[in-house]
């Protein structure tokens, strides 16, 4: 059966020299994936465009040859992704690369930045007045330098209205799935990601830190026995009162503590731990969102419902479903009642 002709979506991915080879490859693969899926009725156009003669030479020494440069690129772009270096000094001071951002926003649907890039749009003014992420080693220069910038230091990507940013690496992956599923719908999205074997479709509101990267890094200290008392006790009284006697300290010294090294509070950090065990079973399971919920200690499913949508903007049915497909949605009784909480 000859497959229906497809819309062909332009993209540009600009990428300075110095800059991480997975922030250009990665989101490159994952558009070029979508061309691959039967019935997609989309397939991207991407053309790498640099900013310099030459190959672009990544941070890990890795060359890569253009299509073209920046100032060869005529044509009109559905959508522009920019990428930075960890050199961000230098490439906002790059007023070339200026002076062409600036001529093709106006007819670009979307702009986004990877990683550094951020500093880059936000050097042409693309940012000012908006929301805006960038890598979490980064995120105090952006803001400090570019205060119209609203930054969100620990979000994998944000987008606000048509323009877009991400952190480093492998959350440009995850943008690029979030462009591919409002262009071809989460389907094609999912397709994407199971093919290019990426275990967790993340969405854009999730932390650049799992909690278990942070308890990791409380090995060491006075939070360690704490973190992995709280990891596997979800579904336990894991209150302050609690928390302080485990470690055999005041709650106030124990709320100083998380905050000097975690940068949050025990409630927080409890409520995250329990979200992310839910999100978990939610994304691998058909365990009904009651159990889940009692599982990982929120009580009820209204708890869980008000957490879900406090970290990733979603009711964990409405996740479930975006995250395992039809195929894989399978109800439960108790899902069928849950269906007036999504």
């Amino acid at each position: 059966m000859q497959e229906l002709e497809r819309r062909v979506i332009n993209v540009g991915i600009v990428a300075p020299g110095g800059s991480q080879s997975l922030d250009i490859v990665g989101p490159v693969d994952t558009f070029s994936q979508v061309g691959r899926i039967p019935d997609a009725g989309v397939s991207y156009a991407v053309s790498l465009l640099g900013t310099a003669p030459g190959p672009i030479r990544a941070s890990s020494g890795l060359r890569i040859l253009p299509d073209r440069l920046i100032g060869e690129a005529g044509e009109t772009f559905d959508t522009l992704l920019v990428v930075g270096s960890p050199d961000v000094q230098d490439e906002t001071q790059d007023l070339a690369l200026r002076d062409w951002l600036l001529e093709k926003a106006p007819t670009t649907r979307r702009i986004a930045s990877i990683c550094n890039g951020a500093f880059i749009l936000a050097a042409a003014g693309l940012l000012e007045g908006r929301r805006a992420t960038t890598h979490w080693q980064y995120a105090g220069a952006l803001a400090a330098r570019y205060p119209g910038v609203h930054v969100e230091p620990d979000r994998i990507f944000v987008r606000d209205e048509h323009v877009y940013s991400s952190a480093g690496v492998t959350a440009g992956i995850d943008l690029a799935l979030a462009l591919i599923e409002q262009d071809c719908g989460s389907g094609v999205s999912l397709a994407v990601a199971r093919a290019l074997v990426v275990f967790l479709r993340r969405p854009g509101g999730q932390s650049q830190f799992s909690v278990h990267l942070r308890a990791q890094l409380t090995e060491q200290s006075q939070l360690g026995g704490i973190s992995d008392f709280i990891l596997a006790n979800l579904s336990e009284d894991l209150s302050l009162a609690r928390l302080a006697h485990r470690a055999a300290m005041s709650e106030r010294s124990l709320m100083r503590l998380f905050r000097e090294e975690l940068h949050t509070t025990p409630a927080r950090y409890v409520e995250a731990a329990r979200v992310e065990a839910a999100r978990s079973i939610l994304e691998t399971g058909t365990t009904s969102i009651q159990q889940v919920a009692h599982r990982c200690g929120f009580g009820s499913t209204d708890t869980l419902r008000r957490a879900f949508l406090r970290h990733f903007g979603i009711a964990p049915g409405d996740y479930r479903q975006r995250f395992q497909g039809p195929a894989r949605n399978v109800e439960t009784k108790s899902d069928q009642a849950d269906l007036r909480i999504r």
